[in-house]
């Protein structure tokens, strides 16, 4: 039986679900309740008492950063742990995040065992008692899920790196087999980033619900349901962030000795700043614009 409570906030639905089963599965002592935004969480927060908050940063009506300041202002929560789980891992934001009293950072996407660990680490001998109190063991178990879930998603070692073209840039194949021109400014650069390891890509097409990216194979490739963080260069400077999975993973052409690979992520975001930001690109992409 649970005896431990955690919140788990985020504006996308498939993130929440991947937190909370990652802790069921892992400390089946905690029990989650879930949380769209941080004005939603505060209303939970305030009619009830959680051990632990896993929260987003960028959520509609009430972010991440926000919901921490109130947090710690509240007499029973300024000691509870709060692990800040965001694709804004630069400097200035983990900074910020400190002196607001946060208890970790984890960035996404993020990995079973990086999130365990972070629980660990924040909940210390509180958790480790009720676990054993439970007859439950700290170290983690490899279960049916993880095993089945191991099979479908396991990725492919990469293939010895070829060298890199003079440009820097990657550039799909052009028909005919003619070597591709890499212009940057007719390209729409992306980098997807994973748990382990960042997929350097090009845009090949986008709308508000996913991107389709096309990468040299030479890359370590993720597998199917993986979650992923698309970074694209907006132009001006500004790079969005986007939060994701892996839909489709297919070989740009039908040779088996293809140099490219596409790969389709599913956007998860519901943050209304982000879907205005999205549909500018979008404009901008079909315009053939940068």
């Amino acid at each position: 039986m649970a005896t431990l409570k955690a919140l788990v906030v985020d504006d996308a639905s498939f993130v929440r679900d991947l937190v909370k089963r990652t802790v069921r599965q892992r400390f089946p002592v905690i029990e989650t309740t879930d949380a769209q935004n941080g004005r939603r969480a505060q209303s939970l927060m305030s009619r009830a008492t959680f051990d632990l908050i896993l929260c987003d940063w960028e959520m509609p009506e009430m972010s991440g950063l926000e919901l921490l300041q109130w947090m710690r202002q509240q007499p029973q929560y300024q000691k509870v742990p709060f692990i800040m789980i965001t694709s804004r891992g630069d400097k200035d934001h983990v900074i910020e995040a400190v002196k607001e009293g946060v208890s970790e950072y984890l960035g996404k996407p993020f990995s079973p065992e990086g999130l365990s660990n972070k629980i660990i680490k924040v909940m210390g001998n509180t958790l480790a008692a009720a676990m054993s109190q439970s007859g439950k063991s700290m170290a983690g178990p490899a279960d049916a899920f993880k095993e089945s879930a191991a099979l479908l998603t396991q990725k492919r070692e990469p293939t010895p790196p070829e060298a890199p073209p003079a440009t820097g840039v990657v550039a799909p194949p052009v028909a005919g087999g003619a070597k591709p021109v890499a212009s940057k400014r007719s390209m729409n650069l992306a980098s997807v980033r994973f748990a382990d390891s960042t997929l350097k890509s090009v845009v090949k097409d986008i709308n508000l619900t996913e991107v389709r990216v096309i990468a040299k194979r030479d890359q370590a490739f993720p597998g199917i349901l993986e979650q992923a963080v698309v970074d694209i260069e907006t132009g001006d400077g500004q790079v969005a962030r986007l939060n994701g999975y892996v839909h489709q993973l297919q070989a740009v052409d039908k040779r088996r000795d293809t140099d490219f690979v596409s790969v389709t992520i599913r956007f998860v975001d519901e943050d209304p700043i982000k879907m205005e930001n999205l549909s500018r690109f979008v404009a901008r992409f079909r315009a053939g614009k940068r």
